[in-house]
């Protein structure tokens, strides 16, 4: 069966990249723009894996992770962090909230492939 994941993300551009790399690689993709509709999407779409966008309008990535982690429900679902910001102290602050992995963009394909790969299979 296939793994499915859902990516977070407001740039359109790196959904579309992101996709096409990982239905590629025979997982089932849902992409989404908006951050304030992830935690209800997670829910209905039941990812393996969340590849979170840091950095959303309206509402940060951390927080969602943070939002996922007390949630029984959506604190089983594993969270790829990314983020083009990356700074000092930033991947032990992501990690801290809950995250199980950590890219700084721009990503190396095969590092992407290897981190989706390391925590889903």
């Amino acid at each position: 069966m296939r793994k499915k994941v859902m990516i977070v993300e407001d740039n359109e551009l790196n959904i579309e990249l992101f996709t096409d790399l990982l239905r590629a690689h025979q997982f089932t993709v849902e992409g989404v723009r908006d951050g304030q509709l992830v935690l209800e999407l997670v829910l209905s779409f039941a990812p393996d894996l969340v590849i979170m966008d840091i950095q959303l309008p309206h509402v940060s990535g951390i927080d969602l992770i943070e939002a996922m982690q007390k949630d029984a429900a959506l604190s089983v679902v594993p969270v790829l962090a990314v983020t083009a910001y990356a700074g000092k102290g930033d991947e032990e602050y992501i990690m801290a909230a809950g995250a199980k992995g950590y890219l700084s963009k721009p990503l190396s394909v095969m590092k992407f492939l290897e981190a989706v790969r390391g925590i889903i299979g």
